[in-house]
């Protein structure tokens, strides 16, 4: 039987974008475990991994267990496991895991894949913390089988900088959107609707949606300032998501004096159905890899107005949605103005968005592309299915 662990820092990663290949790989026959921090209290990860692990690491890299303690607990995983593929997301657990695993594998096992949801070097960031973070992921190339990477600023920047041979990099458009769920035939008007009702937002109200952890990185105060500039005192915005900004965002939008139009919705279990209602989703973020809400509000045929960055200028080109400078405050004033008096132009962007999450990003491809990798890998000549 072939086996597989995934490595991720948080399960809500795990809960978030690698289940359905848990699920794959075990209905092929194979064992498939995960570890993570709070993965022990995931429900969804226990039902759909083999065995779960919990780990005491954090996303803070200056963290003490990150190296105390979180090596040894993943060298006595990978030990009794036994895994053939050791498969690492996320920077803080992949680092981690293959520090721990480095001079520890038995005759070249396991293999090693490290997929980069996102680079922690990236254009415009940090020159000191570039440089860091670079030096962190070559060092790690050197514990690295093969290198995974979803946008082409990545691609480009692990040649350039040779984090592992370029026979070992592999480029995949991120782990995938299910296509079939997120089908806008799938969510009727009335749906549509019930959301809107519960939200007080009328039917014919414009509502634009930004779905993100309220962090820096994620530049809500860029959407509240340009949407208190917005010439359309009808429409509404709904932020959906929780984190440590959240409160402050409330107290901006009081100050800008749009607090009765923009709503706090928290977490939600209702994401396609609020991205229908939309006429459009922000992601003005600083950094991305290649971001879920985009894929996720393409998918579903509604366009996306984001910061011409890595990973979202790579979903929206082709005309798939509407990208302006980071912290451009007019400019998302002037996207937001252009989907409202365009709403024909705009509706064809999200079919194109739609087309292209089917053709390139729906995650039954994705899946594909991983077993040929996992082939690849342990030396077989066809794929693990």
């Amino acid at each position: 039987m072939r086996s597989a662990l995934f490595v991720t820092t948080v399960s809500s990663t795990l809960r978030g974008f690698l289940l359905p290949f848990a699920r794959h790989f075990r209905a092929q026959g194979w064992r498939v475990d995960a570890a993570a921090t709070g993965i022990s209290t995931c429900s969804e990860c226990e039902a759909a991994f083999d065995h779960i692990f919990e780990v005491e690491w954090s996303r803070n890299v200056t963290d003490p267990r990150n190296l105390l303690h979180a090596p040894g607990i993943i060298k006595e995983i990978v030990k009794r496991g036994q895994y053939d593929i050791v498969h690492v997301h996320t920077p803080i657990a992949a680092f981690i895991t293959r520090f721990a695993l480095r001079g520890f594998r038995s005759n070249n096992y396991p293999k090693i894949i490290y997929t980069a949801h996102g680079f922690h070097f990236y254009n415009g960031g940090s020159s000191l913390k570039n440089a860091i973070f670079l030096g962190m992921e070559r060092l790690a190339g050197h514990w690295t089988d093969y290198l995974v990477v979803i946008n082409s600023e990545d691609l480009e920047a692990a040649h350039r900088y040779l984090i592992v041979p370029a026979e070992r990099v592999l480029f995949m458009p991120g782990i995938g959107v299910d296509t079939e769920v997120l089908d806008p035939e799938r969510i009727s008007t009335e749906e549509v609707a019930k959301t809107r009702a519960m939200l007080g937002i009328q039917d014919k109200i414009p509502l634009f949606l930004m779905i993100a952890e309220f962090i820096p990185h994620k530049r809500h105060h860029d959407v509240l300032q340009a949407f208190a500039r917005l010439n359309h005192s009808s429409a509404h915005l709904v932020l959906a998501g929780i984190g440590p900004q959240m409160e402050a965002m409330r107290v901006l939008a009081d100050k800008l004096g749009i607090e009765k139009r923009v709503h706090f919705v928290g977490f939600r279990n209702d994401i396609p159905q609020l991205i229908r209602s939309s006429v459009a989703v922000f992601l003005p973020s600083a950094r991305e890899g290649l971001p879920r809400s985009a894929m996720e509000a393409l998918s579903l045929g509604i366009p996306v107005i984001g910061s011409d960055i890595r990973g979202t200028n790579d979903l929206l080109a082709g005309d798939c949605g509407l990208l302006v400078e980071l912290g451009d405050i007019e400019g998302l004033v002037n996207a937001m103005t252009w989907v409202l008096e365009n709403p024909e132009e705009a509706s064809a962007m999200g079919q194109r968005g739609r087309s292209k999450m089917k053709n390139s990003c729906d995650v039954k491809a994705i899946i594909k592309l991983h077993e040929a990798l996992y082939a690849k890998a342990l030396g077989v000549n066809h794929a693990l299915s």
